[in-house]
């Protein structure tokens, strides 16, 4: 069998297409679908073979397992109720035995040691109309086995809900320890499913508000120094480690968010009585102020598009939301719901902004359209709060905690069906989701 490949070298990890094809005539159309804009559907049934050739093919197989399992959108199969155990993975399998135990898709795969580094195939079968539905082959060093098994879990969700995974992201968050009268607060950083978890600062700084690039693996965060001196705020790259000093701002009220491009920060400052919308330049670090109010002005996030930002404010009374110009000027209100709104935060597909609801002492996520309208409430509890987005728009990581219990963070889908526990190793708080790894 002769298998066409396109190959590139992408951040040191070796990709190729594999081609369809073992003699199986395509239908007119693969089956092996779900569409995420309906009101109901349900998660694709689909079975993971444990990689053959190397024992690091059972954790490949596991993690991606769980990746599916988790996005809420597929029912990973149990392996014991596998009828073919000897599945090749460069042969087509036997479909009816697949069939005969409810799966739509079949994921088979090979590990192969090559000249110290790892070269790891699979192939996603449709085993509803017989056929491959997409395959790859990658060779990368033995350590980026995780990595390659997120990989693998984004070509599945791409393949069978045609949107981008999210499996190959990170998460920033802030680590707390200690009793609640001296908190320890750390930036840590980890794999959106909990693991390769890691510290980037010590501890001996109260640290808060990481806040990821949209263009690079950089953050920037907030933190007080020991004398608890007015807030800095750092830029650090979260694989070189890499940290410098954007600036002291004493009276910072919240922290910054990155334009789109990467090249500037919008945060709010308290000064004179009032506390208003400030944008700053990364590399000149000279400051621009966007809203001048006698109000309270804050939380602001810029547009996908990069040509208005949203903001919460009490000018009207009330805390509402607002959007207005990147540059400032043309403020309009577009929340109108009972209760406060807060943390407003705009999906990178653009067609939603999530945000906080406090209404009496219950908090909520939510999602409503830039237009204010088609709002809705995802979930809710005692205290949930702080939402972030996937790369791809579709799922939201925040952070929540009941009546005198830990906090910790928790994953919902934009049809709020689908919630589930993010692990972290200490209680965790105020996530930010990276953009996918660079390749």
């Amino acid at each position: 069998m002769m298998l066409p490949r396109r190959s590139t070298l992408l951040g040191g990890v070796t990709l190729a297409a594999i081609g369809a094809t073992i003699g199986v005539t395509p239908p007119a159309r693969a089956q092996l679908t779900i569409d995420m804009t309906r009101p109901s559907f349900e998660p694709v049934p689909i079975a993971i073979v444990d990689f053959a050739g190397d024992r690091v093919g059972a954790d490949i197989a596991n993690v991606v397992r769980n990746d599916l399992q988790g996005s809420g959108l597929f029912r990973s199969i149990s392996p014991g109720s596998f009828i073919q155990r000897d599945v090749d993975a460069n042969a087509p399998p036997r479909f009816q035995d697949w069939r005969s135990i409810g799966a739509a898709g079949l994921v088979v795969g090979s590990v192969q040691q090559v000249g110290g580094n790892i070269k790891v195939d699979f192939r996603l079968w449709d085993v509803v109309v017989g056929q491959q539905a997409t395959g790859l082959s990658f060779t990368s060093q033995p350590a980026n086995w995780r990595r390659l098994a997120h990989i693998i879990a984004d070509a599945i969700y791409k393949r069978v809900t045609g949107e981008d995974g999210y499996f190959d992201t990170r998460v920033a968050y802030v680590s707390e320890t200690g009793s609640r009268s001296s908190r320890v607060k750390r930036i840590a950083i980890m794999d959106q499913d909990g693991a390769n978890n890691r510290y980037i600062t010590d501890g001996r700084t109260l640290a808060l508000t990481p806040r990821f690039s949209p263009t690079l693996q950089e953050i920037v965060y907030m933190a007080y120094g020991e004398d608890r001196g007015p807030p800095r705020v750092y830029l650090q790259n979260v694989d070189s480690a890499r940290r410098e000093l954007l600036g002291n701002f004493p009276g910072m009220s919240f922290a910054p968010r990155f334009s789109p491009d990467g090249t500037k920060v919008v945060m709010s400052i308290s000064a004179d009585g009032a506390t208003n919308i400030y944008e700053m330049d990364i590399r000149g670090r000279g400051t621009r102020r966007l809203t001048s109010s006698p109000a309270i002005d804050t939380s602001p996030c810029f547009s996908p598009d990069g040509t208005q930002i949203v903001f919460n404010s009490d000018r009207g009374g009330a805390q509402q939301l607002y959007v207005m110009g990147a540059g400032g000027g043309g403020e309009r209100r577009i929340s109108f719901g009972d209760g406060r709104y807060a943390t407003p935060v705009w999906s990178p597909r653009g067609d939603f902004i999530a945000f906080t609801k406090i209404s009496g002492s219950t908090f909520g996520i939510g999602v409503m359209r830039p237009d204010g309208g088609g709002e809705r409430m995802l979930t809710s509890g005692f205290l949930v709060e702080g939402p972030t987005w996937a790369p791809n728009g579709r799922v939201l990581m925040f952070f929540t905690q009941g009546r005198g219990g830990p906090v910790g963070l928790q994953q919902v889908d934009i049809t709020g069906r689908f919630q589930r526990s993010v692990p972290t190793p200490t209680e965790a708080s105020d996530p930010a989701w990276s953009p996918l790894i660079p390749q």
